[in-house]
């Protein structure tokens, strides 16, 4: 059975990203790139109109890239029953005012039911603290909170 997993903003930035000397940067673009090369067709991949949104934002050349890699992937709708889900991840849990589009990204996951949440947000969204929160939240609305991972932790055997 192949597992749906839903691709927020960070990951298609690395797989766009700019040479760098940072190491950290560095590091996560080729962990991305090796995933999104060796696993990413053993998933059905989601995405969001945020996720158009922040894409589109910044260098218009690198924009232009990060669309054609996921002009294909379907989109998952922002309904109330998300909305609703995001604004009580931001009164009830510890993520700030200005992660609202964070809570957007799980509550989409969430809502729909997906098994995985990848992301590079380590602050907001990949955050072990957070997601303790995270799913009591979820559970209390009635719904399972996906694994939330990054591309390191889901590159499989």
């Amino acid at each position: 059975m192949t597992e749906n997993l839903y691709l927020e903003t960070s990951i298609i930035g690395y797989l766009t990203v700019r040479p760098s000397t940072n190491l950290i940067v560095a590091t996560n673009a080729a962990i991305t790139q090796t995933w999104w090369n060796i696993r990413r067709e053993q998933f059905n991949l989601y995405i969001s109109e945020i996720v158009l949104e922040e894409i589109g934002r910044g260098d218009a050349e690198i924009a232009i890239r990060r669309r054609e890699l996921i002009h294909n992937l379907p989109l998952l709708e922002i309904n109330n029953a998300v909305e609703e889900l995001a604004q009580q991840f931001l009164i009830q849990s510890n993520l700030p005012p200005k992660a609202s589009d964070d809570a957007l990204h799980i509550a989409l996951a969430t809502v729909y039911g997906l098994n995985y949440l990848l992301t590079w947000n380590c602050r907001h969204i990949a955050n072990a603290q957070i997601q303790k929160k995270l799913s009591q939240i979820s559970s209390q609305a009635g719904y399972e909170l996906p694994t939330i991972c990054t591309p390191y932790e889901l590159m499989g055997d």
